[in-house]
C-alpha cells in the first residue's frame, strides 16, 4: 500500500453513530472467519474515532477519546477485555434526539447483538455451574462475597528495544521473511494481520503529520517550529527505525496507544541511547530533553488510567547503564516539575548503582510527589527467581505494572483476574458458612467456631475455606485466557512479545513463553490479627467463650464494649512483636502456597499472589462484618501488608520490622505504603535515610512513601478546594486526595504519619 492513501480516509473522522455502526459491521462481516483479519479490520475502524487531536503545548502526537464500543486487551471501559461496548453510552445517543427513528431503531439492534457477543459476555456464559455459583455476575464493590471475578488482560510490557530499533518498516520486513516460510495457515493469518495492523499506524501516523503540518501553517514563531518538528517525526517514524531522542519517544509513545498497553516498562532501557548520542552531538540540548520528557508525562496522565501508567528505571540487567542513568536523572525531574498521578515513576535500585539516583528519589518525594516508588533489586531480584523458577538473567528483567505486580519484560504476562477477601472467608468460617453482614448462606458450612475443639482445629477449617475459592479463581482465570484466545490474536501485543513470532501463534494463543496469573488478596493483615486474637482471647486465655464470639460480631460489638477492649488490646501486627507476627507469617505462607500449587493444576506457568491493594480495602470492607481484632463493621480493611491504621503503636522502626518478615519469595508483588511527615523526611534527613536503609538491607522490598503534613489530610477534607495539590499513596497507585471517596480518605487519614 502506498503510504499515505490509508491517511486520507482518516482525515474524516467518523461521528459516533457511523463509528458503532461501520464497526459492528466490519465484526459481523468476519463472523465465523479469521480473527486476525477481523481484529485488523476493526481496529482500523477505531483508528478513525480512537484518536483526537493534537492540543496546545503538546510536543508529541497522541491523545485517545474511549469509543462506545472496541477492542482492547486491557480495561479501556469498566470490565472489558477484547471486544466490549458502554451499553449507557450507546443509550444516551438513541435518546439524544439528534438521530433519525431508522438510526435509532439500528443502534438499538447493534446494542442487542453486543449483548450477546461482548467478549466479557462470552466468558461468563463458558463458566461451569460451580464457578457462575461462587463468584457473583458483577464487580467487587456490588455485593457481599468472598470472591469476584475480574474481566480483563491486564499488564502489557511490549518489546519496546525491538521497536525503537527496527521500526514499522524493519517490523514489516520481518513478516514478509516470515510469511515467505510459514505453511500453516493460522500462522499466515496472523503475520498478514500484523501487517494490516502495521498499516495502520503508519496512516495513523500520516493522520498526525498532517493535522501537525496544518496547525503550523496558521503558527508562527516557537510553536511553529514546535509543530513543523512534530510533523516531521511523525513522517519520519512511520516508515524509518527512530534515529533521534524524539522519534524513539514519538514511535513508543503512539503503538502503546494503538496497542493498548497501559504501562511502559524499563524506560530508561530503550530511550537513554538515544538521549545520549542526542545531548553528546547537540541534536538536543538538556532544555530541550527535560520539555519532551514533561511533555511525555503530561499525556500519560491524561489517559487517567488511575492503576496503571508505570515507568521503571534503575535496577540490574539494563545493557548500558551510563546512559540510562541520564535518562532515569531527567525522568525524575520529570516528575519533580510535573504534579500529576501518573505516570507511576518507579525506581528500581541495588547496591552500586549511581548513588544520586536515590537522592534525587527522596528529594522528589520529599517535595510532596508519591514517586518515584522503591524497588530494592536485592530482594526482588531473588524473589523473582523463586516465585517464577526462573534463571536470574530473566529475573533481572522484572518489571511491575499496575499497582504493583511482577512479570517478566515482554517475555511474561500475569493478569490479576480474581479477588478474594480473605477476612470475609473468615467471617463466614467462624459463622459456619454464613454471611455475617448480609445473612444468607455464602461459602461452605464446616461448622461454627463453637464446634472447634481448638485453634488449630478452627485454622485448617479456614484454609479449606480458603482452598475452594483459590481453586475456583485459578479455574476462572485459564478459562478467560482461553476465550480471549478466541476471540482475538492481540496483534500490536503479539508483534513484540518474545517467542510469539516463532511460534506463529497470538500471545494468548500458545505464542507467550511463559503465561501466568495473579490473584489479589485483601485482609491478609486483618486476618492474622483475627486469628491471632481468637487464639489468645477464647483459646488460650479463655476470656472470651467460643459461642459468644460470633454473637458479638453480628452486634458490631454493641453492649460489648468490654470485650470489643480485650481484642484491641492483643498484640497486633506492626509492632514487631513475635508471636502476632509469626500468626501473619504462617498465614502469607499458606496463602501464597496454596496458591501457587494452582498453575500446575490449570496449565498455567505460574498462579501466584499479588498482596497490592487499591482502594479495593475499603470497598470490601464495606460489606465485611466486624472482625475479631475488633475492627468495626464496614470499617476498611488493612491496606496490603501494613499494619491496621492506629494499631502499630510501637513506633516506625518496629513497623519496619514487621513488614521485613513476609516472605517476598512466595508472592508476584506486595505493596508497603509509609506515611512520613515533612518534619522527619526534610528535617531529619539523616534519620529518614537510616532508617530507609536499614529496611532494605534487612529484607525490604518496596517502598511506596507519602509525605505530608500532620494537618494536610484534614484541611484537604474539610476544604479540598484550597488543597487539590496533595498527592498521596492510595494502595499501588497515587491520586489527589480531594478526588477520593469520603471513606477512602478517612482510611487514608487514619494510617499512621511517622
Amino acid at each position: 500500500m502506498e503510504k499515505g492513501v490509508f491517511a486520507m480516509e482518516l482525515l474524516t473522522r467518523l461521528s459516533p453513530y457511523e463509528y458503532i455502526t461501520e464497526f459492528t459491521r466490519i465484526y459481523r462481516e468476519h463472523d465465523g472467519k479469521d480473527i486476525s483479519a477481523r481484529e485488523a479490520d476493526c481496529i482500523q475502524v477505531m483508528s478513525r474515532s480512537l484518536f483526537t487531536p493534537i492540543e496546545p503545548g503538546d510536543l508529541l502526537a497522541g491523545r485517545l477519546s474511549v469509543g462506545e464500543i472496541g477492542f482492547s486487551p486491557e480495561p479501556l471501559l469498566a470490565r472489558s477485555v477484547g471486544f466490549y461496548y458502554d451499553e449507557g453510552r450507546i443509550k444516551a445517543i438513541i435518546e439524544s434526539g439528534e438521530l433519525t427513528n431508522p438510526q435509532c431503531d439500528k443502534l438499538r439492534e447493534v446494542l442487542a447483538f453486543w449483548q450477546k457477543e461482548e467478549t466479557r459476555r462470552k466468558i461468563r456464559s463458558r463458566f461451569p455451574e460451580d464457578i457462575k455459583e461462587a463468584l457473583p455476575e458483577d464487580i467487587y464493590w456490588e455485593h457481599s462475597q468472598i470472591a469476584f471475578p475480574l474481566y480483563r488482560m491486564v499488564g502489557i510490557n511490549l518489546d519496546y528495544e525491538k521497536l525503537l530499533k527496527m521500526g514499522l518498516g524493519g517490523l514489516t520486513a520481518e513478516l514478509d521473511k516470515r510469511l515467505e516460510r510459514a505453511t500453516d495457515e493460522k500462522t499466515r493469518q496472523l503475520y498478514h494481520g500484523m501487517k494490516r495492523a502495521l498499516e495502520t499506524l503508519r496512516a495513523v501516523c500520516h493522520l498526525y503529520a498532517r493535522e501537525a503540518s496544518a496547525m503550523a501553517a496558521g503558527m508562527e514563531g516557537s510553536r511553529q517550529v514546535e509543530l513543523e518538528s512534530m510533523a516531521q517525526v511523525l513522517y519520519n517514524v512511520s516508515w524509518e527505525a527512530p534515529k533521534t531522542f524524539v522519534e524513539a519517544m514519538q514511535l513508543a509513545w503512539i503503538y502503546s496507544l494503538i496497542a493498548g498497553a497501559l504501562n511502559y516498562g524499563r524506560m530508561d532501557v530503550y530511550l537513554g541511547d538515544f538521549l545520549a548520542r542526542d545531548l553528546d552531538s547537540g541534536v538536543l540540548t538538556e532544555e530541550e530533553a527535560l520539555a519532551y520528557t514533561q511533555s511525555l508525562w503530561r499525556l500519560i496522565a491524561v489517559r487517567d488510567t488511575v492503576f496503571h501508567g508505570r515507568v521503571i528505571i534503575g535496577g540490574k540487567g539494563r545493557p548500558n547503564e551510563t546512559n540510562a542513568d541520564r535518562f532515569a536523572r531527567l525522568a525524575i525531574e520529570a516528575t519533580s516539575t510535573v504534579a500529576e498521578a501518573e505516570p507511576q515513576l518507579s525506581l528500581r535500585f541495588y547496591e552500586g548503582q549511581a548513588p544520586d539516583l536515590m537522592e534525587r528519589a527522596i528529594d522528589c518525594l520529599g517535595e510532596g510527589r508519591t514517586y518515584p516508588i522503591l524497588y530494592n533489586d536485592e530482594v526482588n531480584i531473588p524473589a523473582v527467581i523463586n516465585a517464577f523458577d526462573l534463571k536470574e538473567a530473566e529475573a533481572e528483567d522484572y518489571v511491575m505494572f499496575g499497582c504493583g505486580e511482577y512479570v517478566i519484560n515482554h517475555r511474561s504476562f500475569g493478569s490479576p483476574n480474581g479477588i478474594l477477601n480473605l477476612l470475609k472467608a473468615l467471617e463466614v468460617t467462624l459463622s459456619g458458612g454464613m454471611d455475617v453482614f448480609d445473612p444468607k448462606p455464602l461459602g461452605r458450612d464446616l461448622g461454627t467456631l463453637a464446634e472447634c475443639r481448638d485453634f488449630e482445629e478452627l485454622y485448617q477449617r479456614y484454609l479449606v475455606q480458603v482452598r475452594r475459592y483459590v481453586e475456583i479463581l485459578a479455574r476462572q482465570q485459564m478459562l478467560e485466557y482461553r476465550v480471549v484466545a478466541e476471540t482475538g490474536s492481540f496483534l500490536y501485543i503479539s508483534l513484540l512479545y518474545d517467542d510469539c513470532l516463532d511460534q506463529g501463534r497470538g500471545i494468548f494463543d500458545g505464542g507467550i513463553r511463559y503465561l501466568g496469573g495473579t490473584l489479589e488478596t485483601y485482609g491478609n493483615i486483618n486476618t492474622a490479627n483475627s486469628l491471632y486474637a481468637i487464639k489468645r482471647c477464647i483459646f488460650q486465655e479463655g476470656r472470651i467463650q467460643k459461642a459468644d464470639l460470633l454473637p458479638m460480631l453480628e452486634a458490631n460489638f454493641q453492649n460489648h464494649e468490654m470485650e470489643r477492649k480485650w481484642l484491641l488490646e492483643v498484640d497486633k501486627y506492626g509492632n514487631d512483636r513475635e508471636e502476632v507476627d509469626e500468626m501473619a507469617q504462617r498465614l502469607h505462607r499458606d496463602i501464597c502456597t496454596m496458591v501457587r500449587e494452582q498453575a500446575r493444576k490449570v496449565g498455567l506457568h505460574s498462579y501466584l499472589v499479588v498482596i497490592i491493594n487499591n482502594e479495593a480495602n475499603t470497598i470490601l470492607g464495606r460489606f465485611t462484618a466486624a472482625s475479631p481484632d475488633g475492627r468495626l463493621q464496614g470499617e476498611p480493611l488493612a491496606n496490603a501488608n501494613n499494619p491496621y491504621p492506629g494499631s502499630d503503636v510501637e513506633g516506625v522502626t518496629a513497623m519496619l520490622h514487621s513488614l521485613t518478615k513476609l516472605d517476598t519469595r512466595l508472592h508476584a508483588g506486595g505493596v508497603q505504603n509509609m506515611k512520613f511527615s515533612r518534619e522527619l523526611f526534610n528535617g531529619h534527613r539523616d534519620i529518614l535515610i537510616a532508617l530507609l536503609n536499614a529496611y532494605f538491607k534487612n529484607g525490604g522490598q518496596q517502598a511506596m512513601i507519602t509525605v505530608l503534613g500532620r494537618q494536610d489530610l484534614e484541611n484537604a477534607m474539610r476544604e479540598p478546594e484550597k488543597h487539590r495539590h496533595i498527592m498521596v499513596r492510595v494502595g499501588g497507585f497515587s491520586a489527589r486526595f480531594v478526588n477520593l471517596s469520603p471513606d477512602v480518605q478517612l482510611e487514608i487519614a487514619r494510617r499512621t504519619l511517622y
